[in-house]
């Protein structure tokens, strides 16, 4: 295996929203995705407008990369929860700090993209959109452990 790096630049940022980490109640925040004005213009979110739901990768830029544990631990921090490895957990806690969270698309305007229910908060860098499309849903029943519903039943 190869250690090549990967340089990112971001494509806008969050605007809005959240201002600090807690990992509930997600549902119908509202924030802006602004896209990076001397990168991009109105041109390349042409069409977007026509989707309700996006794709949105984000860094966890307020995570100090130090501070992600290798080892495994419970999720979420609970306390009750047995130990899973970094890649069975979807917190910020990561390896490459990134962040992949569905939300809704409400409007664009201009560079902006108007969502709710996107759990990046503001200020994050936003390194990619896609819009979602109802063809990329799991075709198979999605099964997870039952602590995961647990933890998950109040995040949006």
């Amino acid at each position: 295996m190869t250690t090549d790096s990967v340089t990112l630049r971001p494509v806008g940022q969050v605007i809005g929203g959240r201002h600090e980490i807690f990992e509930d109640d997600w549902h119908d925040v509202r924030a802006v995705i602004r896209l990076d004005a001397t990168s991009y213009d109105e041109s390349a979110l042409l069409g977007l407008e026509h989707f309700s739901h996006l794709e949105v990768v984000f860094q966890f830029d307020r995570i100090d990369p130090s501070a992600v544990p290798r080892e495994p631990r419970p999720p979420r921090g609970d306390p009750d929860g047995a130990p899973v490895g970094v890649f069975a957990h979807r917190g910020p806690y990561r390896p490459n700090r990134l962040g992949v969270s569905r939300c809704r698309l409400l409007t664009v305007s201009g560079l902006d993209l108007h969502v709710a229910d996107l759990d990046a908060l503001s200020g994050t860098p936003v390194l990619d959109i896609k819009p979602y499309l109802a063809e990329f849903a799991p075709r198979h029943p999605v099964i997870q452990p039952g602590w995961a519903t647990r933890l998950m039943r109040r995040y949006y």
